[in-house]
């Protein structure tokens, strides 16, 4: 029997019960605090890990839409190919960053291990090609040209090639139809960043990690139509990675076809004219200079008329679009961007940039007449041009008299214009312009659209300039310290112009307007605008928008949506003075200075109207310039270093004529020979399933026609 109290018993018990009690709520109030800290103060950071955590996204990459021609043959498509892929987020997770496997990766595939490692790190500023450019958390190519034995080893060895997949999957392929490569007007694609999905994200055309998206050309451009939109499956996952169901998903479209007015069988004979072109360029002697022109590069276009639709355009040099196919190689990069590359992936036609020479004087023409002076009345064309000491001459000396404005352009005679010129700026004042000068020459070259876009549906189009007083002034302000700067003592001839410019580059002299008059001086523009130039003077004064696309067809073909050409405004000329001009033109391929590379041309069946130009480039061999028209086709080439403008582009020019009408080298018109004597009006045939029927097509002729004998001149 104990001797303990009652109430000591009672009082013990007490102590126990409420040192549980407090135990219990101090566990409760530590449950709770936990509760809070999880729930609330990090709540969503571990709701978004269980949502990433327990729903997995199988990514099925769209497939995208073809670039088809106007006839229907395809200038880009797609091909399923084996592609080996890395997933470098599973290869970071090894001990030694996925080495060894790549290693094994490299012997199986015949590669160098370097280079799969390369193409599996990261681009930056620092890092040169080959790199991945696109998400890290995307699949990294490695190579799209596995064969089915080298799949298969991947595949069944699954536990040696942890983080590397090979399954077939559809790439982008560029066939180059009969030659056509068509490389500058296509562009090329390359995998999406980090920082373009996040732009893209609240947009109209989200991007998801495993896009490719168009870099330059169409490709780029008409993205967005092409690109299509991937299926997305979503998988709810335990903890362990098992399937226990499937979430909301996404459903994928192809992307839409896009219609191009490029006819491949021109533009095959568009890029080997100009090729050739440039070849025998390079076998003339520059008399200048008694070496080869060096031919460097060259553009061409051939456009509708009367729509502005371009029918081929060619740049030169140029690349294989497919090198970028997969994940370009460092040797592949650096012929494209390096030193020695002179930069293939500029689009010459649309981005070269090269004073026009006197292809430039309907232009001036049409300011004469603005200002009043009349087309037919009689201007001294004489051999030279003196002014202050200086002297311009007339091309190769010619005197021809007292001539009209049309004879002026038949001849390509520089002293008429320089004249002109030289009047209007003495009557705005000179060197001491009036308040409001009425720059007519200037004026009217901004009327044809120069110094700004032609609006054609190709990325990084380039404006040209108009050397005006505000062009002068403005690069004065940007050039007069490091002008200012050069020496006051030295003679050479680089410091003289300097200390010039310091002094009176804002000016605008009598020699500016004397050389921009021909074509000649600051003024440069480029072969598209040019083509748009003298399309409106074919058409009757209509400037259009340049285009390439024509219609984008929906992947299931009913929808169709046609890309309409659109004019951005008309030449500044009455009709009179656009029948003088055409008339002059006519007669520049009749007897003057074009007139020897079209000798035994249809004239009377279908009438040619050309101006020939050559200009002059410091420290540079001259440009080479040829515009023509017919009343379906402007022709447009230009070649940097590469001579006068019949001499070295007329022949190339002819011969795209030849093809396009059919004209032998008798001047006979064969029908059946005609690539395309009218302009495609109708879209190829659209199938009832969305397929689009595709005709063959011949790689140009080997032997093309001879050309007509004769002299160079402008």
């Amino acid at each position: 029997m104990s001797n303990i109290p009652e109430t000591g018993k009672t009082s013990r018990v007490t102590i126990r019960l409420v040192a549980i009690q407090i135990l219990v709520f101090s566990l409760l109030a530590t449950l709770g605090g936990r509760l809070w800290y999880l729930q609330i103060r990090n709540g969503q950071e571990y709701a978004a890990k269980a949502r990433s955590n327990h729903v997995q996204q199988v990514i099925d990459p769209a497939t995208r839409g073809s670039i088809l021609d106007a006839r229907g043959v395809p200038l880009a498509d797609n091909q399923t190919r084996l592609v080996v892929s890395a997933s470098r987020t599973d290869l970071l997770k090894m001990k030694d960053g996925g080495k060894a496997v790549l290693a094994r990766l490299a012997k199986v595939l015949n590669m160098p291990a370097q280079e799969i490692r390369n193409k599996v790190r990261l681009c930056d500023a620092k890092t040169p090609q080959p790199c991945w450019n696109g998400s890290p958390y995307q699949p990294i190519p490695i190579t799209d040209k596995a064969t089915t034995q080298q799949a298969l080893q991947i595949r069944e060895r699954s536990e040696d090639f942890p983080g590397i997949s090979a399954q077939p999957t559809a790439v982008r392929r560029y066939p180059a139809p009969g030659k056509a490569n068509t490389a500058q007007v296509l562009g090329y694609l390359s995998p999406v960043t980090d920082e373009e999905i996040k732009k893209a994200k609240d947009g109209p055309s989200p991007l998801l990690r495993s896009d490719q998206v168009g870099r330059s050309g169409l490709e780029r451009q008409y993205d967005t139509y092409l690109r299509g939109k991937a299926a997305v499956t979503r998988y709810e996952v335990d903890n362990l990675g098992r399937v226990i169901g499937q979430a909301k998903s996404d459903k994928g479209q192809a992307g839409s076809t896009l219609i191009t007015s490029i006819d491949a069988r021109v533009q095959a004979i568009a890029e080997k004219e100009l090729e050739q072109a440039m070849k025998d360029a390079r076998t003339q002697v520059d008399r200048n200079t008694g070496t080869n022109y060096k031919a460097d590069s060259g553009a061409v276009v051939v456009m509708e008329a009367k729509t502005g639709r371009v029918v081929a355009m060619a740049s030169n040099p140029s690349y294989d679009p497919n090198a970028w196919v997969g994940g370009i190689s460092g040797k592949d990069y650096a012929k494209l961007t390096g030193k020695d590359s002179d930069y293939p992936l500029l689009n010459r036609a649309i981005q070269g940039q090269a004073a026009p020479g006197s292809i430039f004087k309907v232009i001036s023409t049409s300011a004469a007449v603005n200002a009043g002076y009349p087309f037919d009345g009689h201007y001294p064309c004489t051999s030279s041009y003196s002014i202050g000491g200086q002297v311009f001459k007339n091309f190769e000396g010619e005197s021809q008299g007292d001539i009209s404005l049309g004879r002026a352009l038949e001849v390509s005679c520089d002293t008429v214009f320089y004249r002109l010129g030289h009047d209007e700026w003495k009557k705005d004042g000179g060197d001491k312009p009036v308040k409001n000068p009425r720059d007519w020459f200037y004026k009217t070259a901004h009327q044809f659209g120069l110094g700004k876009e032609t609006g054609i549906d190709l990325p990084n189009e380039v404006k040209g300039r108009v050397p005006d007083r505000q062009w002068k002034n403005a690069f004065w302000q940007a050039n007069k310290d490091s002008w200012c700067a050069h020496p006051k003592d030295a003679n050479d001839y680089v410091s003289k112009l300097a200390r010039e410019n310091c002094l009176e580059g804002m000016k605008l002299h009598a020699y500016d307007s004397i050389n921009y008059a021909i074509g000649q001086g600051d003024t440069l523009v480029t072969p598209i605008q040019m083509a748009t130039i003298y399309g409106a003077l074919a058409n009757g004064g209509t400037l259009y928008n340049p285009t390439v696309g024509k219609a984008i067809v929906s992947p299931d073909g009913k929808k169709v949506q046609m890309i309409e050409p659109r004019s951005h405004g008309r030449l500044p000329d009455s009709p009179k003075t656009l029948q003088q001009i055409d008339a002059a033109l006519q007669g520049v391929t009749e007897r003057g200075t074009a007139a020897w590379r079209f000798q035994g041309w249809p004239q009377d069946k279908i009438p040619m109207h050309a101006k020939t130009g050559t200009a002059e480039v410091y420290g540079k061999q001259t440009t080479s310039w040829f515009a023509t028209y017919t009343k379906d086709y402007t022709i447009v080439m230009t070649i940097s270093q590469g001579g006068t403008g019949s001499g070295a582009s007329g022949p190339a020019v002819r011969k795209i004529y030849n093809a396009l009408y059919g004209v032998n080298d008798k001047g006979e018109i064969d029908p059946g020979a005609a690539l395309l004597p009218k302009p495609e009006a109708k879209l190829p045939k659209i199938e009832s399933d969305g397929t689009i029927v595709s005709p063959p097509i011949k790689p140009p002729p080997a032997d093309p026609s001879p050309s007509p004998s004769g002299s160079p001149q402008q």
